[in-house]
């Protein structure tokens, strides 16, 4: 009998041969798009998928650990999502320090707008065996692993799963089982079942530490859980950690890290890392053999797919094949779930890690959408979860449908938006110490843009993209806040992130302008004082700038600090440039945390109104 991997490796030698036909079982899906990244830079020189607004819900601290989850555990990752309640609901597990080693547990945060969570609360704590049960000699304690965390039933209960198993190895032999606890309207959650054992060992209600489900008085949430195991799809996502000897999957075969979505002819698309994916025409009873899609370039990061509210079709993945460098975060989308096209950026920031951990790997890791079924937040929006060096929890949302280009003269004056609330047009960058809020204008009426910053490893960032063009006119007004100690850096960037205009407000109270390549002072600035910027752009073959400060002329055909053709983006951030770690920088590192890592530092605030950016 012919071994899986040599039917996955014959699969792919016919894809590469040609024998397959897009949209079938040997070709499922293909990107058809000809944008890849820049392996160099944080950014990949793309395009960003415009409003997409990126907020930190959980910052690691490990030595005050009231700031974060109470527990000061610093290996925080695998984040799933799901909308029930009215309430985004957002689930990870985490270590002390490193990747599958012990003790481990189950987190939970919730939301009611996606921008401002709620502290973690531990929803299935480290693994403590009945007595007289003991540690097999070849494992090393207890830990958690899942690719799945939220299951909407169709009575309405919300069940959050997870997996215990042994560290370090949770998979086969070396698992326990699948628990199950249900959540309710009120924020608490009902007691820890076993819903499923592992077909690998001999695990049972009378050698684990919860009961099994069926024991529950609850006819509902019984009925919850009877009908997750019938549903195929959904239970896929299991095969991971326990991959059904006893025929629970019906044999099929899987890669890792599922997940799915139905195309418009109704058959199931499954997903899975290293570019693996598979076709099912009846719900997931049975799937294709998976075969690799030589067109998806990615390695042991996850990928997520699914149909998005226009009724088109995204998927997320790092574009690299490198697995412990992990960034890039994109999306390409399609009209029909099988071709996909326009490469952009959901995340391209990749902030310093802050403590190291066997197998954190760089960047923004393992996305999470929300599954079907699982709950569809108001909005025309792509959510998606994710962890950011393995350390960080984060969320993005991104409006639907998904472009990159603008058309016309911007004009934002932030006045008509909710305070603390979504920023249309604009990219955000926001962790939590860094955040980026509308909220009430210091010193006039009206609303304006605060970026803020007390992180010493991080910044506030806010992006906006405008039409593409050779000459442009960008005109907004900065104010620096009496309490602000920091800087703010304005670059007008091209389409693959070139600086070519770079304008900053300095900690001393200066402004200041790159001419070619060099810094001049252009002025003074007083703090708690409104000034208008108005910088005229010539791309290339011109390739200068000049800027008016409150209608004074203060630099005249600078010269630009990189060629460029044209220009369409304004940046606004609250430290410098950064291009590091990067791809040489080494992953399985045993250093000390970054110095005060723990601590925020002294407020950079500045506020920002009236952007206008045109011909």
């Amino acid at each position: 009998m012919k071994s899986n991997s040599f039917w996955l490796g014959l699969a792919f030698f016919q894809v590469l041969n040609g024998y397959a036909q897009t949209g079938s079982p040997q070709e499922p899906v293909r990107y058809i798009g000809g944008e890849t990244i820049d392996p160099t830079l944080h950014e990949g020189r793309l395009r960003y998928a415009i409003g997409t607004e990126n907020r930190q819900t959980l910052r690691a601290n490990r030595t005050h650990p009231e700031t974060a989850d109470d527990h000061g555990w610093t290996y925080n990752h695998a984040s799933n999502l799901c909308y029930w309640n009215g309430t985004f609901y957002q689930q990870y597990l985490s270590n002390p320090v490193d990747e599958h080693v012990a003790p481990g547990q189950t987190l939970v945060m919730t939301s009611k707008d996606g921008r401002h969570w709620n502290k973690p609360q531990v929803v299935f704590p480290p693994y403590q065996a009945p007595a007289g049960v003991k540690i097999p000699e070849e494992y090393k304690g207890y830990m958690m692993h899942q690719r799945m965390g939220f299951y909407v039933a169709p009575n309405g209960r919300l069940l959050v799963l997870a997996f215990y198993g042994h560290t370090e190895d949770p998979f086969g032999k070396g698992g326990i089982g699948r628990v199950v606890r249900e959540a309710y309207k009120d924020g608490t959650y009902g007691p820890i079942y076993f819903i499923r054992y592992t077909s690998h060992a001999n695990w049972n209600e009378s050698n684990t530490s919860y009961p099994f489900y069926k024991k529950a008085t609850d006819a509902a949430f019984v009925k919850a859980c009877d009908d997750l195991l019938k549903n195929p799809l959904m239970t896929f996502q299991w095969y991971d950690e326990d991959n059904g000897l006893d025929g629970f999957y019906n044999h099929k075969k899987a890669g890792q890290a599922l997940s799915y979505y139905h195309r418009k002819d109704g058959k199931v698309v499954a997903l899975w890392k290293k570019s693996l994916t598979a076709l099912s025409s009846d719900e997931g009873k049975t799937f294709s053999q998976p075969v690799k899609v030589p067109t998806l370039v990615m390695s042991g990061g996850k990928q997520w797919g699914q149909r998005t509210d226009d009724g088109r079709y995204a998927l997320s993945y790092n574009p690299i094949e490198q697995t412990q460098y992990r960034f890039p975060l994109v999306v390409v989308t399609g009209d029909d779930g099988i071709l996909f096209d326009h490469m952009l950026l959901i995340q391209g920031e990749l902030p310093p890690r802050r403590y190291t951990g066997r197998w954190k790997d760089f960047g923004p890791c393992y996305m999470r959408g929300i599954e079907e079924g699982n709950g569809n937040p108001p909005g025309n929006d792509l959510w998606m979860s994710y962890s950011m060096n393995k350390e960080d929890i984060w969320v993005s949302r991104t409006p639907v449908p998904v472009t990159y280009r603008v058309k016309g003269t911007v004009k934002d004056n932030f006045d008509a938006l909710e305070t603390e609330g979504a920023i249309p047009d604009w990219n955000i960058y926001a962790p939590k110490w860094a955040p980026v809020s509308v909220v009430e204008t210091p010193g006039k009426s009206g609303k304006s843009l605060l970026l803020a910053d007390q992180d010493l490893y991080d910044y506030a960032r806010a992006i906006r993209v405008f039409e593409e063009g050779t000459q442009v006119t960008t005109k907004l007004k900065v104010y620096a806040d009496p309490a602000n100690t920091g800087m703010l850096d304005i670059d007008l960037t091209d389409q693959y992130g070139n600086r070519p205009v770079r304008i900053r407000f300095n900690e001393k109270n200066q402004l200041m302008a790159t001419d070619g390549s060099t810094e001049k002072v252009l002025q003074s600035y007083e703090k708690g004082r409104w000034y208008e910027l108005e910088v005229q752009t010539k791309a290339m073959p011109d390739g200068h700038y000049s800027v008016k400060v409150n209608g004074k002329t203060v630099l005249e055909k600078a010269q630009l600090a990189e060629a460029v053709k044209s220009i369409e983006r304004l940046s606004l951030r609250t430290g410098p440039y950064r291009n590091l770690p990067n791809r040489q920088t080494p992953n399985e590192t045993n250093d000390p945390p970054l110095p005060n890592a723990d601590i925020p530092t002294s407020p950079t605030r500045f506020y920002l109104d009236e952007v206008v950016i045109g011909k």
